[in-house]
C-alpha cells in the first residue's frame, strides 16, 4: 500500500506562536485503508485535529512519523513488515516529542502491554466511540494517560522494572514526595498538582525530577507504572486522564 504525508511539523517558532490555535497534528498507521479513511473523516469534521500524514504498516509509521514529527500517532498493532510495538519503539527513540496512542482490534492484553512497555502513552480499543477517541487523542497529544492500574502493573514488569528495587527505592521517597507522585500520577499536571500541595508549578516540576532520580525511572509511563506497582493508585479503578491546561 501506499503512504503519504501531507505537511511538515511546523518550526518551534511557529508553533509557540499558535500554540493555543494550532490544531493536534496527527499520523493514522493502520494497514486497512478503510479505517484509516474512517479515522481521517472523523478527524476532519473538527479543526481541532489535522491528520498529517499515513501509513500502511510500522516501516512506513517510522519513516513518515520521522519525517514529518507529527503530536500523536494513532497506530494499530497487528500489521505486516513491523508490527505496532516494534514502530512504537523506534518512534519513542527517534521523534521524542511525538505521542503513541495505540488504536487495536485485540483484546489481548500481552500486546497493548508490550506497547506501553515500548512507550506508547495509551490505548483504546477499536470499538471505541468518537467522543472517547477525541478525548484520547488529546491526552497524548498532552502526554497524559488512561489505563487500568492492573494493566500498567503488568507493564511494569513487561518494561523489566525489577518491584523489589522499585520497592527499596520508594523507601527513600519523603511523604510529600509520595503526596506530590500520587497526584502526578493520577493525571494531574505540574499546575493542578501545585494547586493541590500549595506549592509552585516549578516546584512540583523540581520534585518530579528528584523523584526520577530516585526510583531511577525517566517517562511518564514508569511514573505512573510504579506509582500503580506500589500501591498508590489502589483507590481508583483507572488512572484518570489529565485535564487540559499545562502537560506534565
Amino acid at each position: 500500500m501506499s503512504f503519504a504525508a501531507t505537511q511538515s511539523r511546523p518550526s518551534p517558532e511557529s508553533k509557540a506562536s499558535t500554540k493555543d490555535t494550532s490544531p493536534i497534528r496527527v499520523l493514522l498507521v493502520d494497514d486497512h485503508s478503510i479505517v484509516r479513511q474512517g479515522l481521517k473523516e472523523i478527524l476532519d469534521r473538527t479543526d481541532e485535529f489535522e491528520v498529517v500524514g499515513e501509513a500502511a504498516d510500522g516501516v512506513q509509521a517510522v519513516e513518515l512519523a520521522k519525517a514529518i514529527e507529527p503530536d500523536v500517532v494513532l497506530m494499530d498493532l497487528i500489521m505486516p513488515n513491523k508490527d505496532g510495538v516494534e514502530a512504537t519503539r523506534e518512534i519513542v527513540e527517534d521523534v521524542p516529542n511525538t505521542h503513541i496512542l495505540v488504536l487495536t482490534a485485540s483484546t489481548a492484553d500481552d500486546a497493548v502491554i508490550n506497547a506501553l512497555a515500548a512507550g506508547a502513552s495509551g490505548y483504546l480499543q477499536k470499538v471505541c466511540d468518537r467522543d472517547d477517541l477525541l478525548a484520547a487523542i488529546r491526552d497524548a497529544a498532552d502526554d497524559s494517560s488512561s489505563v487500568s492500574v492492573g494493566m500498567l502493573r503488568r507493564a511494569l514488569g513487561a518494561a523489566q522494572i525489577a518491584p523489589t528495587r522499585a520497592k527499596r527505592s520508594g523507601g527513600k521517597l519523603t511523604a510529600r514526595e509520595r503526596s506530590i507522585l500520587t497526584h502526578f500520577a493520577r493525571g494531574n499536571t505540574y499546575a493542578e498538582v501545585a494547586a493541590i500541595m500549595g506549592n509552585s508549578a516549578v516546584t512540583v516540576r523540581n520534585t518530579i525530577y528528584r523523584i526520577e532520580q530516585k526510583l531511577g525511572v525517566t517517562t511518564k509511563q514508569e511514573i505512573v507504572a510504579w506509582a500503580a506497582l506500589n500501591g498508590l493508585l489502589d483507590d481508583d479503578q483507572s488512572v484518570p486522564r489529565a485535564r487540559s491546561g499545562e502537560s506534565g
